[in-house]
């Protein structure tokens, strides 16, 4: 393939504009991202502030409350855990069960 002057210089326009449109294209989505981080690290600042000014403001009794509320959160998990632990075995016999009766009916009468 002959490739003579004025058809490099068009390919290396090309080229040229390829990579320009894609930079172009990866700087729009980049501060589209970045834009959505700032807002979402304005917005756990925002917390971030929150706790600490009731931080300051804690003291023994706030914290014996606080406390008190975290154990009764976490007792309520560990009995949420619990049922859902038994409602699966209780489950896993019943299929058990209805197996062992498909075997037993599958050999007739025992």
């Amino acid at each position: 393939m002959n490739l003579s002057p004025k058809i490099l210089k068009i390919l290396l326009i090309v080229v040229l504009l390829g990579f320009g449109i894609g930079f172009y294209l990866q700087d729009l989505k980049h501060e589209e991202s970045t834009a959505h981080a700032w807002k979402a690290n304005r917005y756990n600042l925002d917390r971030f502030n929150k706790i600490m000014e009731y931080n300051k403001k804690m003291n023994s009794t706030n914290w014996r409350v606080l406390r008190d509320s975290i154990d009764q959160q976490l007792d309520t998990l560990m009995i949420l855990r619990f049922r859902k632990e038994v409602d699966s075995m209780n489950n896993n016999q019943l299929e058990a069960h209805s197996d062992q009766v498909e075997v037993h009916a599958s050999f007739g009468p025992q």
